[in-house]
């Protein structure tokens, strides 16, 4: 085939020599080109087309979607500062409600030992009020009881029976020995 070439000296000789070999015939060349346009033109239209808008969507959802994430990314980013300023502020919170509450709970402990220190006083005052009470009520008993006594035991000695007012002188002069 070179020699071909070298020897007729063109290009379109060489063309011509093809096409006798290969049995080329410009008409159907020419319905050939036809052909291959056409089948091109509904491939694009009908095929290409179609599936290079699939992909056009594709690839846009895709950005949209890489997009997202990034917004998603962020908000979550900022979600998680957010929950954790939450999260120490209630920290914060509850530590303080613990120290108030401990220091409620001392303070309501002192008040309430106060008031019963205060009651015990009080409860002891009434015993000491009451126990005097009774001391004063034995006394005069056992001073109405001794004098009794003593004016029983007066008669009996001196055989004689005592009027009121010797029941009494003697009942007083009894009384102040024996407190003296």
């Amino acid at each position: 085939m070179f020699y071909v070439l070298a020897e007729s000296g063109g290009l379109l000789d060489t063309a011509v020599e093809i096409g006798r070999n290969f049995g080329w015939k410009p008409a159907y060349f020419i319905a050939q080109v036809i052909n291959f346009v056409l089948v091109l033109w509904v491939l694009k239209k009908f095929a290409f087309g179609p599936i290079q808008g699939i992909l056009e969507q594709r690839s846009a959802r895709i950005a949209e979607g890489e997009a997202k994430l990034v917004e998603i990314e962020t908000k979550l980013a900022e979600s998680e500062a957010t929950t954790a300023a939450l999260i120490a502020t209630a920290n914060d919170d509850a530590k303080r409600l613990i120290t108030e509450a401990t220091t409620s709970a001392a303070n309501l402990g002192e008040q309430k030992a106060q008031e019963a220190v205060a009651e015990a006083k009080n409860i002891i005052a009434k015993a000491e009020k009451a126990a005097q009470a009774e001391r004063t009520t034995m006394a005069a008993e056992l001073k109405q009881e001794f004098g009794r006594l003593v004016v029983a035991t007066t008669s009996q000695v001196s055989g004689k029976v005592l009027t009121a007012d010797d029941q009494a002188r003697i009942n007083q002069e009894a009384l102040t020995s024996v407190q003296n």
